[in-house]
Formats: C-alpha cells, sequence, structure tokens
C-alpha cells in the first residue's frame, strides 16, 4: 500500500457477483508461501485456458496495472475457501484496493493483514463504478474516504488498526517487529 496513505488510480471492473478465492486463484498454485509471483496465478482460468494458452476473451486483455490499481467487482467479492493467496495474488497482479458493494469476511480480514484495501460502498456506487469503467478514483485511508470523479465523496469502514499498518506498508507481525523493544520493556516491568 502507499505510504502516503492515498490511492489514486483509474478502476478496473469485473462486473460479476460471487467471485471466489478459487476463481481469484486456484488451487493448484497454493504450493506456496511466498508472496511474490503470485499474480502470475490472478484470474488463471479466466485468462488462460486448459493448455495454458491465453483466452481470446480474457477479461484482462486491456488491464494496465501502472494505472488501473483498484477493481470494482460486484456483490460477495471473496466468498469461498479461506485463503491468504487471494490478496496475495491480487497485490501481485497490481491491484492495491477492491471496491465492492460487500466482500465476504475472510476475505476482508485477510486483505486487511496483507496490504490490500477492501472498500465496501453502497449498492449505487458500486454499479455506478462498474457501468463506468476507468473512471478515476481517489481513496484516502486516513479520512475512510472514496472520491469518485463526478460522483462525489462516500466513507467506508476502516478500523485505526488496519489504517495504521495499510499507510506504512506493514502487516502485524511487523507491527510487533517496530514494538519488540516496548513489549521486552512491559514484560520486564510486569
Amino acid at each position: 500500500m502507499s505510504h502516503s496513505g492515498v490511492v489514486e488510480s483509474h478502476t478496473f471492473c469485473l462486473p460479476v457477483n460471487n467471485i471466489d478465492t478459487d476463481q481469484i486463484i486456484p488451487g493448484q498454485f497454493l504450493t506456496t508461501t511466498e508472496r511474490e509471483g503470485l499474480g502470475r496465478f490472478c484470474f488463471y482460468s479466466w485468462r488462460f485456458d486448459e493448455n495454458g494458452s491465453e483466452r481470446p476473451d480474457n477479461p484482462f486483455n486491456a488491464f494496465d496495472s501502472s494505472s488501473q490499481q483498484v477493481l470494482v467487482a460486484g456483490s460477495n467479492f471473496g466468498c469461498g475457501s479461506s485463503r491468504e493467496h487471494a490478496p496475495w495474488a491480487l497485490l501481485d497482479f497490481g491491484f492495491k484496493a477492491v471496491i465492492s458493494s460487500q466482500f465476504a469476511d475472510i476475505f476482508r480480514n485477510n486483505s486487511l493483514k496483507n496490504g490490500l484495501l477492501p472498500v465496501q460502498v453502497d449498492q449505487s456506487v458500486a454499479e455506478h463504478l462498474l457501468e463506468n469503467p476507468g473512471k478515476p478514483v481517489r481513496i484516502d485511508i486516513r479520512s475512510s474516504t472514496l472520491s469518485v470523479e463526478g460522483l462525489g465523496e462516500f466513507q467506508f469502514l476502516l478500523d485505526p488498526f488496519s489504517a495504521y499498518c495499510l499507510t506504512r506498508g506493514i502487516d502485524q507481525l511487523d507491527f510487533l517487529l517496530e514494538n519488540e523493544q516496548k513489549i521486552s520493556q512491559f514484560e520486564q516491568a510486569g
């Protein structure tokens, strides 16, 4: 995540409801605990056929990770089995945030713990974004706001600890390691 706490990008839209974690990264690619390199398997079966050849109807043919770092998807994004590989793959593919009207709870939690920002918005905002692919958006993590060009500014829920970690580009383990000395001092004092 951006250390500035702001993501400014055009959107990339997948107007599909109930995108599950197996669609985000199929089970056969879950053999690693490394985060790097998983982007090549992101939405693999949507991008490639059973022989590994690129599908002509691949929805990612026009995807540009340098200018489209915000994915907008249909409702119930990230449903299915729990796998941290899903946010890892999305991040490695080039996304910094996902906007949807509804997220599966486990996916949302895994995303926040791993640096991917899930932005839940009202159905009307999600529909506007899905109907207008490539729309410029600005996400401010500190104020938990999403600004959509031509539509307005919208609040989204984000707990302070997740916001702290996202704006610093750290995860929960990094947070503990940053505070290792304070933790040791506390333990010795008690």
